[in-house]
């Protein structure tokens, strides 16, 4: 299944599932729909084309949430396994039901846990997707230290993840949570507290800094920057043109592509 063949049952989902819509906001406004969708779509897109189609790739969704991309995978033939918090994991097996008649959803697995409680097995995953998840882990160093312990030798990070340098989301996150970054709550299905990122999210190359102290690197051939049009810019004719618009300005324009883009996607490798 294409993903804009999966797009199109996604929005079919959310007609039945009003659980999902806080969330997904696609049938909110539909002057923003084309530009919702092209972010979801180029995200999960930038997914699928960097899975090595290997019968047995061990994939974790690190942070795997309402399991989309999970979903997304299973319906393609890949196994993965994902892990999260909060409340999402509430909403999985209707999720599953439904998508159930698309694929085979048992290749898609999932647990609730902290992954600093887990004692996982050294190189026991080949490929770790982080979709709006690397900017919640902390203690980071800490994080990144058992993602390298689990990862193979050859494997990879592949990070989807909001642009730390958009002087736009900068100032929206600085008004809702000044620069509180770090943050305690208590989860109540693991009865304690635990530290969470406050939407700390970092440019490129600050991740590229933290990612040197736990011997991983981005790979810089795989990079992607993402969303330059705003919304009232982004209209719902001729979607396409204004994506493929955006890839070619971000690979000429330095400045625009550090401070007005809004999404980043990369790969990590380890070290040499």
């Amino acid at each position: 299944m294409t993903v804009e063949e999966f797009f199109g049952h996604f929005v079919e989902e959310l007609k039945e599932n009003e659980d999902l819509r806080y969330y997904y906001k696609y049938l909110e406004d539909e002057s923003r729909f084309e530009y919702r969708k092209a972010y979801f779509c180029q995200r999960l897109q930038y997914i699928i084309d960097h899975i090595e189609k290997e019968p047995n790739l061990r994939i974790w969704d690190c942070g795997c949430g309402f399991g989309t991309t999970a979903i997304f995978l299973a319906i393609n033939g890949i196994s993965s396994h994902g892990t999260t918090l909060e409340h999402y994991i509430k909403q999985l097996p209707k999720r599953l039901e439904y998508w159930s008649k698309f694929g085979d959803m048992s290749k898609f697995t999932y647990s609730y846990e902290n992954i600093f409680d887990h004692q996982f097995e050294p190189s026991s995953y080949d490929l770790i997707i982080i979709q709006d998840t690397l900017h919640h882990l902390e203690p980071l160093q800490d994080a990144l230290k058992i993602l390298n312990h689990v990862l193979s030798k050859d494997g990879q990070l592949l990070i989807i993840e909001e642009n730390g340098n958009n002087v736009i989301q900068n100032a929206k996150l600085f008004l809702q949570r000044g620069n509180k970054r770090i943050i305690e709550i208590y989860d109540e299905k693991l009865k304690k507290n635990i530290l969470l990122g406050n939407e700390n999210i970092r440019s490129l190359g600050k991740w590229q800094d933290e990612f040197k102290k736990q011997g991983l690197e981005i790979i810089d051939s795989s990079v992607q920057y993402i969303r330059y049009y705003l919304p009232f810019t982004f209209p719902n004719e001729k979607a396409e043109e204004r994506v493929q618009k955006e890839q070619e300005l971000w690979k000429k324009n330095s400045f625009l592509k550090e401070y007005f883009f809004f999404g980043i996607n990369f790969l990590v490798k380890k070290t040499s």
